[in-house]
């Protein structure tokens, strides 16, 4: 209860505003460094920085005083001004402004924060030069009905060195602008109505005050109000239509010329007052001597004092009624500025005025009224001492002024003289707290001499002067007149310190006393640490003297809470003393808080707090009843009460209790309700679940189950008319409580029905027993499971808790839901431990069974007597719609957890390589997670699972086939099956594989390097029979995911012309080039699957989305199997126009192609069709292509096919080396060959010709078998044999000329001339393989004769060539 400074606001980006006002500061900051953080910039600050370096060159003058301002003390050189409802501060400095609004915004904490946000910014200026000396925001009252009296918006006044002062809204909108004198304009001050403390008190008016050099002009308020709601409607009407005009009324004001003073800084106005009968007669006397005639009242006047020389304070007097207020017409500046534009326009157009005209439009200014002269009538000379600042109390009767001898005087305003000085308190500045004193804190005495009266009195207030030292950085608060300092901070240098002195305009004595305006008194700005911040004054610092009972009550408070932190061995000295301490303090408030900090205390142990509680509480009762504080007195027994509970059940805890009845199988059927069978499954069950759940989770042991520290536990607790509530605490905290009251029922280490008798009676209800219970069940999971007797010690405890008063209502009837079975059936259907919810749920729906067999054996009693009823409770279970409400929990509870047992479950062999998108751990499932997850909720959590464990699409088919012999039975699989038969619609083939195949390409979209996760998401597609799913998927996928990265990956090959480099593909596809390459192959399966499921989804019914008994209420998002239902039909043609792109693309990756721009492929309308949706009829290529293109198409595919046959058949010592990895490489690789004839028809070239080039390619490459096969694919053969004859003749050529062996030699002379002559022209360096044997070129030249007609010119060339061949293979043999 001391003084404190508080933060209550902070400045989202002060650096802007800061850059804004002072261009060279942000100048001067270094290229290198960081100005501010960017997701904090505004668009202001992007948008303008370089209009307002343009319009306002720096001149000399600022370039030389940058050096000498600082980056942290520019605050101190702006005019600043804060609206007292905190919603709108505004910063200027010469013809800039920037308007700050506050917005709640979360901090980087995650806490929610008030910050002020640029709203505006600007340049104020009108006339050439004149610069912003002053500003203020005023709040005005709203007039509607429905928030009458609350702040409506924010009028921001600002005077100019050119003496006009403009009127401006939040936006910066200007409402209008007044010329009231031509001195510049020196300060502007406000006063708002306030409700009168005392009858004698004049009521003042609410008036606008601005300073001159030389004058004073008062603004009245109530004028001032309604003009500028009238010019803030005519703004709205004017935006609006731009064509309406209204006149708002003139504003009152009145204009003083103050004389005998040589300079005046600042002022204040004090308002209007009246002298006492020896005050006037004594002004009367000095002024007109002793003969001087005065009149029966007093005059009212209004008082005004200047700071400044010679007199350092002034005082003046201007009598009312002496002189008629002035009227101002309004110079509206929005009248209509577009149609005012226009005609300016049109006049210079038309010629209707010069430019000399124009000039002397622009230099006319408004009538200023004369001043009234009013001389200053006496003050404080002092010709040495100049004033700066000069700052009225709340309350009018004091006044703080500085000068600059760095001293604080503070004024008795009526008496006109000084009566407290401080020293030491150079460039300060000055602010007022008023606090009210809160009348419920006074002590209750009786005793007539009590200084605090009667507690229904009048509330006393305080006032109390703040000080801002900047040189020090120091922040005082001082009590006045003569009170000592009660409060210092340590603030910083650079701050500003700010009082506006006002509220709310606008309103009245009606309006006051029905609302209080929310508004602060002072804050101060701290530019370094960009927060606001204010100060708090309790109101007992002004009583703070010797003989002060709350000084001496806070001097016990300190006391008591320094031997709180203290360690002694003697607890019982240290509760006496703790008792002495507590039962001298005075006040309730203060009684009530040192018994808070005594019973928060960890020290003090258990026995001492209650001692101390019981010892104050008799203290309170044994007084006087008028005396005694009723709250303190309802407090102390509320936490005695605690206390008591906390002793109790702390020796139930501690008793050796143990149950020695033996617990079997089949106790735990008959207390449950189930048979062998039954109990059997949930046993498995459990074990599964159990044995999965010890794998995925870590648990420490934890010996400090059923402990909770008293301190804790009154924290809490609390008591609200006898009824004992928890408060709001934390998951972890309220199972703690709840441990406190049940682990060890739970264990059957306390007595239950002890417990159960000891909480009923400390006053907690049922319903919050049954909460606590279910939290401690529900989280300690694994002992539970670990321990099954403790089911029977929970039957035992809801049993008892059932048959507590209010529990169950006894007007319930059977078909009707409990709210109290409900409230446990909502807790296990919200939790995410299965196995205890499981549990639980059985235990529920027994102990509900059992007691809605008992009220039905009561009701039927009373008509069948003498039935044997033991015999009938046992064979049947009285039905009520609870009843079916448990089987239905118990349905969805067992689903949930072989669910969840199969999520935990692992592949016994871990992958080789796992992403760390697979090693994520996946969410725990609840009942409610399924049932708000949609109808794919549960197959998306299973997918989910198979991502993770990375199982092949055909692993997905193996639990519904029955089992193989050949193949062990794995937990994994077993499980899969298990959750199959749990969920047959759910988890059908098509939905399941259609959400993994979803999973897979999501995860590639977070990063798209792992292209197996692409490849695998594919498959699963593939997998997919239904075609209407299918083709919704894979357009899905396409649209959301792929699209984006495919035009991409086509834009940058086509503008670098063949396959890019690592970092270009990074840059523009957001891959790797290797990823690339993976990524387009998945692209061109992706389009032919689509072509494919649309050929065959006319021939397929739309399959019918069928969902489990039990979750027929699922409710959430809609699945992907009906949002892939929902897609259109596909454009078949534009598939696979881009299918045809894809291939080029995947081509040109693969192959590393150079010189090669895939689009360049295309004419206009088939680039113009590429990328765009694929449901939509484009305009494609038809009709004959011109040969430009395709002769490039060919040349494409001609090096498709030569990249294709040198990648797999690659000369024979590569393929030694490499063999293994190149089978491993191409095991899954396209056939290349024939996807380049299938390009070839579509891109309408001959495929003979491509088919032709890949028969030649293979026996260059030396691979005569395959090339014999693919040779009766050929049309053309006679072309074709052509083409083989010249690679013979390059072999030959090679094996004869290249070697140059005597036996070569030979046999080249032997030759015919005609043969030798055609082989020395034969180049054979376009052989890829030159190691042929010369047995399989014989047989490529006798297939050469086959293919050639014999009439063909090269005939007899093909006959030599068989010569030749044979006389080579004789010497070999």
């Amino acid at each position: 209860m001391a003084c404190s400074i508080v933060q209550f606001c902070y400045f989202q980006d002060l650096q802007a505003a800061r850059d804004f006002l002072f261009p060279h500061l942000r100048e001067e900051t270094p290229s290198g460094t960081v100005r501010r953080d960017p997701s904090k910039s505004t668009n202001w600050e992007d948008d303008g920085w370089g209009a307002w370096e343009e319009t306002e060159p720096q001149e000399p003058e600022e370039e030389g005083n940058a050096y000498k301002t600082p980056k942290t003390s520019w605050l101190q050189d702006c005019v600043l001004s804060l609206s007292p409802t905190n919603d709108l501060m505004v910063i200027a400095r010469e013809q800039k402004a920037v308007f700050l609004v506050p917005k709640w915004k979360y901090s980087d904490k995650g806490k929610e924060e008030m910050q002020f946000a640029v709203g505006w910014s600007g340049s104020l200026n009108v006339e050439e030069g004149e610069c912003v000396t002053s500003a203020l925001c005023i709040p005005l009252a709203s007039q509607k009905r429905s928030s009458t009296g609350r702040p409506d918006w924010t009028c921001i006044v600002v005077g100019f060195t050119s003496g006009y002062v403009r009127f401006y809204t939040e936006n910066g909108v200007l409402l209008l602008a007044q010329l009231l004198n031509e001195d510049p304009v020196l300060q502007l001050k406000c006063r708002t109505y306030e409700i009168p403390r005392h009858p004698g008190v004049t009521e003042q008016n609410e008036e606008l005050s601005i300073l001159y050099p030389a004058a004073i002009v008062t603004i009245d308020g109530f004028s001032l109000f309604q003009s500028l709601r009238a010019c803030r409607n005519q703004v709205a009407k004017a935006t609006a239509s731009g064509n309406e005009h209204i006149q708002p009324p003139p504003l009152a004001y009145k204009k003083w010329g103050l004389q005998d003073i040589d300079t005046i800084i600042d002022h204040a106005s004090i308002g209007i007052m009246t002298l006492s009968p020896f005050d006037q007669m004594k002004t009367a006397s000095n002024i007109g001597g002793f003969n001087a005639a005065i009149k029966n009242s007093p005059p009212a006047m209004s008082q005004y004092i200047t700071v400044g020389s010679n007199p350092f304070t002034g005082f003046f007097y201007a009598l009312e009624g002496s002189t008629q207020p002035l009227l101002s017409h309004v110079a509206l500046a929005v009248a209509s500025k577009l149609t005012s534009a226009l005609f300016n326009a049109a006049s210079g157009w038309l010629g209707w005025k010069s430019k000399h005209e124009e000039e002397t439009v622009q230099k006319q200014k408004p009538k200023v009224e004369p001043a009234t002269p009013l001389a200053v009538r006496f003050g404080l000379p002092d010709s040495r001492r100049h004033g700066e600042s000069i700052c009225l109390s709340p309350c009018n009767t004091l006044a703080a002024v500085t000068d600059d001898f760095g001293r604080v005087i503070l004024l008795d305003v009526s008496r006109g003289i000084a009566i407290r000085m401080w020293k030491g308190y150079r460039d300060a500045q000055i602010g007022w707290i008023q606090i009210v004193e809160d009348l419920h804190e006074r002590v209750p005495e009786k005793v007539d001499f009590s200084p605090f009266g009667n507690t229904q009195g009048p509330s006393r207030v305080a006032q109390f002067l703040v000080i801002y030292a900047p040189r020090r950085g120091i922040l005082e608060v001082w009590s006045t007149q003569q009170g000592p300092r009660v409060g210092a901070f340590n603030v910083g240098k650079h701050c500003r310190l700010l009082y506006p002195g006002y509220k709310i305009m606008g309103l009245n004595n009606v309006i006051s006393q029905s609302w209080q305006p929310q508004t602060y008194q002072i804050c101060l700005v701290d530019p370094v640490s960009g927060s606001v911040k204010t100060v708090n004054v309790p109101f007992h610092l002004a009583l703070s003297d010797k003989k002060s009972e709350r000084a001496k009550d806070m001097h016990l408070v300190k006391k008591l809470s320094a031997l709180l932190k203290t360690k002694s061995p003697n607890l019982d000295s240290v509760e006496t003393e703790i008792r002495e301490l507590i039962l001298d303090i005075k006040y309730p408030a203060t009684k009530k808080q040192a018994l808070e900090s005594i019973l928060a205390s960890e020290r003090l142990p258990f026995s001492c707090l209650r001692n101390i509680t019981q010892t104050l509480m008799d203290t309170l009762k044994n007084q006087e009843l008028e005396s005694v504080d009723e709250g303190l007195l309802q407090f102390c027994a509320n936490k005695l009460k605690l206390l008591h509970l906390y002793e109790s059940v702390s020796q139930l805890n501690s008793l050796d209790f143990h149950s020695d009845t033996p617990f079997s199988d089949n106790d735990l059927a008959l207390l449950l309700r189930l048979d062998e069978k039954e109990l059997l499954k949930l046993q498995t069950l459990l074990e599964k679940y159990k044995q999965e759940s010890i794998r995925t989770t870590v648990r420490f042991s934890d010996d400090k189950d059923g402990v909770l520290p008293v301190k804790t536990f009154l924290e809490h607790l609390e008591y609200e008319k006898d009824v004992l509530n928890v408060k709001k605490i934390s998951e972890e905290e309220y199972v703690a409580l709840g441990s406190f009251f049940f682990w060890k029922c739970l264990h059957g280490e306390s007595s239950t029905e002890d417990m159960c008798h000891a909480l009923e009676s400390a006053g907690l209800s049922p319903q919050l027993l049954l909460s606590l219970l279910l939290s401690v069940w529900l989280s300690k999971e694994k002992d539970i499971l670990d321990k099954p007797q403790s089911v029977c010690c929970l039957h035992t405890m809801l049993s008892l808790l059932s048959k507590m008063k209010v529990a169950i209502d006894e007007t319930w009837d059977s078909q009707s839901v409990s709210p109290w079975w409900q409230q446990m059936r909502v807790a296990c259907i919200q939790s995410e431990n299965n196995g205890a919810a499981l549990l639980s749920a059985h235990v529920g729906h027994s102990v509900a069974a059992q007691i809605s067999n008992s009220m039905a054996e009561k009701k039927f009693s009373q008509t069948a007597l003498g039935t044997d009823w033991e015999a009938l409770t046992d064979s049947w279970e009285a039905l009520s719609l609870d009843t079916e409400y448990w089987k239905l929990l118990l349905k969805q509870l067992e689903d949930c957890l072989i669910l969840q047992t199969l999520l935990h479950s692992r592949r016994s062999p871990p992958a080789s390589k796992v992403s760390a998108l697979q090693a994520e751990p996946l969410p725990r499932l609840s009942v409610k997670k399924l049932l708000e997850g949609g109808k794919g909720g549960i197959a998306d959590s299973v997918a989910k699972w198979i991502f993770k464990q990375d199982l092949s699409p055909d692993v997905l088919k193996l639990p519904n086939k029955e089992k193989d012999l050949e193949n062990p039975d794995e937990p994994k699989e077993d499980l899969l099956h298990l959750a199959y038969e749990q969920f047959p619609c759910s988890l059908e083939l098509d939905v399941l594989h259609a959400h993994c195949c979803w999973e897979y390409v999501v995860q590639w979209n977070k990063d798209p390097e792992e292209a197996r996760f692409l490849v695998r998401s594919i498959e699963h597609l593939k997998h997919i029979l239904n075609a209407p799913v299918q083709n919704g998927i894979a357009l899905m996928m396409w649209n959301t995911f792929l699209v984006k990265r495919f035009a991409a990956a086509a834009y940058l090959m086509d503008k670098v012309g063949k396959s890019p480099k690592d970092r270009l593909c990074r840059r523009d596809v957001g891959m790797s080039d290797a990823a690339v390459t993976s990524f387009l192959g998945s692209c061109l399966d992706l389009l032919q699957t689509l072509m494919e499921a649309d050929v065959s989804r006319d021939e397929m019914q739309v399959p019918v989305l069928d969902t489990e008994d039990a979750w027929l209420s699922v409710e959430g998002p809609i699945s992907i199997v009906e949002l892939a239902l929902e897609q259109k039909h596909i454009h078949y043609p534009l598939v696979e126009h881009h299918s045809i792109l894809c291939s080029i693309l995947y081509a040109v990756m693969r192959f590393a192609l150079k010189t090669v721009k895939p689009l360049s492929l295309f004419d206009s309308k088939g680039k113009n069709a590429f990328f765009k949706d694929l449901t939509s009829i484009q305009l494609l290529p038809s009709g004959e292509m011109d040969p430009n293109f395709i002769s490039v198409r060919q040349q494409f595919l001609l090096k498709v096919v030569s990249a294709a046959v040198q990648a797999q058949h690659s000369i024979a010592k590569d393929r030694d080396h490499s063999e293994e990895a190149i089978s491993t490489s191409f095991e899954k690789d396209q056939d290349w060959p024939v996807l380049a004839v299938d390009l070839a028809h579509h891109l309408q070239v001959n495929e003979d010709i491509v088919r032709r080039h890949y028969v030649v390619e293979l026996y260059n490459y030396g691979v005569d078998h395959l090339g014999e096969e693919a040779i009766l694919q050929v049309h053309d053969k006679e072309v074709l044999a052509s083409q083989l004859l010249v690679l013979t003749g390059q072999r030959l050529a090679y094996a004869l000329l290249h070697t140059q062996t005597k036996e070569g030699m030979e046999l080249l002379a032997r030759l015919p001339p005609t043969l030798c002559t055609w082989l020395k022209t034969m180049d054979s360096q376009d052989l890829q393989n030159t190691e042929v044997p010369i047995t399989t070129t014989a047989k490529l030249v006798n297939k050469v004769i086959e293919l050639l007609p014999e009439k063909h010119g090269q005939y007899s060339l093909a006959l030599h060539l068989i010569e030749a061949v044979e006389a080579i293979s004789i010497p070999s043999l």
